[in-house]
């Protein structure tokens, strides 16, 4: 593996391949009554968020500490960076008091990528922008893969706001290094200009893709994101582009729901679908911890190979 995790295209079939066998082998550790392993004792991982979050930096933090690690998060609106701080001087301070790996969430596409330069340690982008969030791609991918099996050959559509999402960018370029076809779902004004150049299909009508679907992946409608109308209404985007019990109903019988987080129930999706049986919401937020943690243990502890 690369020193960092910057963007999703960073990882080989046998990275993203090694990044999943090792999530199996430490899922483990979660199921005992001691919930923790030795293996970064003596590092110090800094969590560096400037935007608002909930599950990554959770996640990020457990992964850490179950791995014996020295945790510093790090808020954007309690620190210098509110006094006008740039990111590089925060990142000489990082630099200077020895952090092993600065796992980054910016609002500012490219930031992590910046960060690598002026730091000795790893870094790990937890969402950058709308760029990437390779992290939360791998938990996905990790979570279909105890679901589905095999990924080879799977057909996955991925639905709704692709323009302003880094976890459709993320999803798209690991799951084609991965072997599954993507297909994009989303009225044209959703869809980034570049489109056409990412290895998938894309579709406007998400009632013909449903089908022959193995998973689905509903994103978030970005709202504090979108400065214009990208559509007529919520209740016309929904009837569009949402997904509800009728057409989970269309959709094949072992094949499963899925959500990023956090999500606006009865916009782009129903809470009866999000609340059933099919949806692997709940186990993706605690796959994400499993996930971290084996990103961290091969960036600063682990086998290289």
């Amino acid at each position: 593996m690369n020193r960092h995790l910057i963007s999703a295209a960073d990882l080989g079939r046998d990275d993203a391949l090694l990044i999943l066998d090792t999530a199996d082998e430490l899922s483990r550790v979660s199921e005992r009554s001691i919930k923790k392993l030795p293996t970064l004792r003596g590092r110090t991982v800094v969590n560096l968020f400037f935007e608002d979050s909930t599950r990554t930096r959770i996640s990020f933090e457990a992964a850490a500490k179950r791995l014996s690690a020295d945790v510093i998060n790090f808020s954007a609106k309690g620190s210098s960076v509110s006094k006008g701080e740039s990111l590089k001087d925060t990142a000489l301070t990082l630099q200077a008091m020895g952090a092993d790996a600065v796992v980054i969430r910016h609002s500012a596409s490219g930031a992590p990528h910046r960060l690598a330069a002026w730091v000795d340690g790893s870094v790990v982008n937890a969402g950058d922008g709308t760029h990437e969030h390779p992290t939360q791609a791998l938990l996905d991918a990790f979570t279909m893969r105890r679901r589905l099996g095999v990924l080879d050959g799977r057909r996955i559509a991925i639905v709704g706001d692709v323009l302003h999402s880094r976890v459709a960018r993320s999803n798209v370029l690991l799951l084609h290094t991965l072997g599954a076809e993507v297909t994009l779902v989303a009225p044209p004004t959703l869809l980034p200009v570049t489109v056409e150049s990412w290895p998938c299909e894309v579709s406007y009508d998400l009632d013909s893709v449903l089908p022959k679907s193995d998973a689905v992946m509903m994103l978030r409608v970005q709202k504090e994101r979108m400065n214009d109308a990208f559509f007529p209404s919520a209740r016309e985007y929904s009837r569009r582009y949402g997904l509800d019990r009728d057409r989970l109903a269309r959709m094949p019988e072992d094949a499963i729901v899925m959500h990023p987080g956090p999500m606006n129930r009865g916009m782009e999706i129903a809470a009866e679908v999000a609340d059933s049986a099919r949806s692997t919401i709940v186990e993706q937020v605690a796959n994400g911890v499993t996930i971290r943690m084996a990103v961290l243990y091969l960036l600063l502890g682990g086998e290289t190979q």
